[in-house]
């Protein structure tokens, strides 16, 4: 944790010596991209993208999960979605799976939760199942199949049908390999991922 600390506290340093880049983050944002990944510390979304401050709208969650809309019980996940199409007016939304995912692993194995219950009823949001090799220890083509499944979840919130019906917002499936490095895009037309 020192490290941590030791960097914020000259973080301040940093932005001393770029106050215009700095000054202009507080008149407000205006990312074009909301990208939606794990929480899972390996993956750093400006890392991936080279995104500066207030270029993407970030919501990460446990497995990469868009839980399926509904009105009566409004989630922190739909309203993060809401606000990035209807206030930011994002054009662009990626939901980013990656490799060695614990959260996918998990549910391809069918393993037991029941010591992590919170984690166990959250996973549950990601069904149906993702189909995928049971032995490979990188998960992907289960992640990937997960990957289209919060795709077509995302098309359940309404805000984002009626985007996509006027061509004001483009959906994105990426997946990235931790150990690689590499980033691999869905191609809708060949129904594969391949490199970006």
């Amino acid at each position: 944790m020192q490290p941590l600390i030791d960097h914020a506290r000259s973080f301040h340093l940093q932005s001393a010596a770029r106050p215009e880049e700095f000054a202009r983050l507080a008149e407000g944002q205006s990312p074009q991209v909301l990208f939606i990944t794990c929480s899972d510390s390996r993956v750093v979304p400006s890392l991936i993208t080279g995104a500066r401050p207030g270029e993407l709208f970030e919501l990460r969650t446990a497995g990469n999960i868009v839980p399926p809309y509904t009105s009566e019980q409004p989630t922190g996940e739909a309203a993060t979605i809401e606000y990035a199409v209807e206030v930011l007016g994002v054009q662009d939304i990626v939901v980013c799976g990656h490799s060695h995912c614990g959260a996918v692993g998990a549910l391809l194995r069918g393993d037991d939760l029941t010591s992590v219950p919170a984690v166990r009823d959250w996973l549950a949001h990601a069904t149906p199942r993702p189909d995928g090799v049971v032995g490979d220890p990188a998960v992907a083509q289960a992640v990937q199949n997960h990957v289209l499944t919060q795709l077509l979840r995302l098309r359940s919130h309404p805000y984002v049908e009626s985007r996509l019906a006027q061509n004001q917002l483009r959906l994105h499936g990426w997946f990235y390999e931790v150990h690689t490095g590499s980033v691999l895009a869905h191609d809708v037309h060949g129904d594969t991922f391949q490199a970006l």
